[in-house]
């Protein structure tokens, strides 16, 4: 049975959309959740296999617009197991 795992990373505001980039791009991402230095869920995006071009681009406007309204903030990201 395939599981997920999870993993975090902290990051300012100016690197968020880069960061949220590269993960997409890598493939086996199945949800990525932004919160802020406190902890508060800001945002949850699932992703799914398969998501490309114009399904990525609601995301990535959504992240952008967030990117320039915080500071540090931490990135959660569920990853499908192999």
């Amino acid at each position: 049975m395939k599981e997920n795992n999870e993993e975090s990373f902290k990051v300012n505001g100016e690197s968020l959309l880069q960061k949220v980039k590269e993960l997409i791009a890598e493939g086996n991402v199945r949800k990525i959740t932004i919160k802020d230095k406190k902890g508060k869920v800001l945002v949850v995006f699932p992703l799914t296999i398969g998501v490309v071009g114009a399904v990525v681009a609601p995301v990535l406007a959504a992240v952008g617009a967030l990117a320039s309204l915080i500071g540090e903030c931490t990135i959660s990201v569920e990853r499908k197991k192999k």
